[in-house]
């Protein structure tokens, strides 16, 4: 199972930008997707989660500005970012969480820069 997040890069304070993941390699549809960010010298922190039902839910940080959705295609997640301020740089993180056959499984994707300008 591969977890491919793109979408970073470059913007001003005020700025947006959408993230995608795009999970392959499996069959199954994962019950939960998840962003994580991580700035320098800092532990990495959860940002949103949309379960399979839709259900989300966001750090208070983020809570107003950004919204996590699925896609259509199975098994992609967006994080559609607004009002990004300097303190938003980090990089950001797609995660995969599945419950098959009694067995759990994480997967995690690589990184994706996002860097907010002041």
């Amino acid at each position: 199972v591969q977890l491919q997040a793109s979408g970073g890069g470059l913007v001003q304070a005020g700025g947006s930008l959408r993230l995608s993941c795009a999970g392959s390699g499996t069959m199954f549809s994962f019950t939960a997707m998840t962003w994580y960010r991580q700035a320098p010298g800092k532990q990495r922190d959860l940002v949103a989660r949309i379960s399979s039902s839709g259900s989300t839910i966001y750090a208070d940080a983020v809570k107003g500005r950004f919204t996590i959705s699925r896609g259509d295609v199975k098994n992609t997640v967006y994080l559609q970012m607004n009002s990004l301020k300097p303190e938003d740089t980090a990089v950001y993180y797609c995660a995969a969480y599945g419950r098959w056959a009694g067995n759990e499984y994480h997967y995690w994707g690589q990184g994706t820069l996002v860097t907010v300008s002041s």
